[in-house]
């Protein structure tokens, strides 16, 4: 998981000795037409809606039947609720919270804290996320800071997606495209279905956790980001390996991987509430 003290120091002497966010890095050929597509970044992905935690980053969060007067929701890692890593099996529903988030700007500045009521759904089983939800209503925080929430996308991802990592926590962007998708993404003691595997431009790091990744052309949030390999170790923490559906085994150091978030949609009805025998929602549940 990319927790903020896994690589942040060198993380803070990158950004300490002004080189360019990894955006710019890639394992392509610079000359070839693929490394040209995933530097290609559209201007309107920016920082706006995006939260830095704590711990990680996260984003305020809407479906498309989601009403002004809605309580707003946060969108961040499962792995980053302050009550620790959720067991295999565990889901935290509607368990109090006072979490307090910072809201940034399109240009990535602090413009006001958020804060929670609850942990409205957080779950390491299948998909790493959680939800909070706020005191706030979106028309609140629309109205008091001109910022609104990102929107959730309704369908699976595509391969070959342009997509934008957008970190809170950071305050930088990691532009990429969706590689393909991982039948079974295995980390330590948890398991994760149908991951996202970007490409290698998208060197995301510790405190990347939770940021939204963000479809260029659509604006709109695609999944979450969670995890990498980071030393080409084999389904040990930090080290994620892919299984497919013949149990065959792949190690990708370097590469790392986000949840999709469409299934999320399913599961919120009125009023922002996590119901997980809606129609359509396959989240565990408790």
């Amino acid at each position: 998981m990319k927790k903020p003290l896994v690589g942040a120091l060198f993380a803070v002497l990158l950004l300490g000795a002004g080189v360019a966010p990894a955006t710019a890095a890639t394992g392509h050929d610079a000359s070839s037409p693929a490394a040209v597509k995933e530097k290609v970044r559209p201007k309107a992905v920016n920082f706006a809606g995006t939260v830095a935690l704590s711990n990680c980053s996260g984003s305020v969060v809407r479906t498309p039947n989601s009403q002004p007067s809605d309580p707003a929701l946060v969108l961040s890692n499962g792995h980053c609720m302050e009550t620790g890593f959720p067991g295999p099996g565990e889901v935290v529903f509607n368990q109090p919270s006072t979490r307090s988030f910072t809201l940034l700007n399109a240009s990535g500045s602090g413009v006001g804290t958020l804060r929670a009521s609850k942990i409205a759904y957080g779950t390491m089983t299948d998909t790493d996320i959680s939800v909070y939800q706020l005191t706030r209503t979106y028309a609140q925080i629309e109205s008091t800071y001109g910022i609104k929430a990102l929107e959730l996308n309704t369908a699976h991802p595509v391969q070959g997606t342009a997509i934008t990592v957008v970190s809170g926590y950071w305050k930088r962007t990691y532009a990429c495209n969706v590689d393909g998708f991982v039948y079974r993404l295995k980390e330590g003691e948890w398991t994760w279905k149908d991951s996202v595997r970007y490409t290698s431009a998208c060197q995301t790091i510790g405190g990347t956790s939770g940021s939204p990744v963000i479809d260029n052309a659509t604006g709109k949030v695609v999944a979450v980001n969670n995890t990498g390999n980071e030393d080409g170790q084999e389904c040990t923490d930090n080290n994620p390996c892919e299984v497919d559906e013949n149990g065959n085994v792949t190690v990708r150091e370097g590469i790392n991987y986000a949840q999709e978030t469409y299934g999320i949609v399913p599961c919120i009805g009125a009023g922002s509430q996590f119901d997980l025998d809606r129609a359509g929602c396959a989240l565990p549940k408790p």
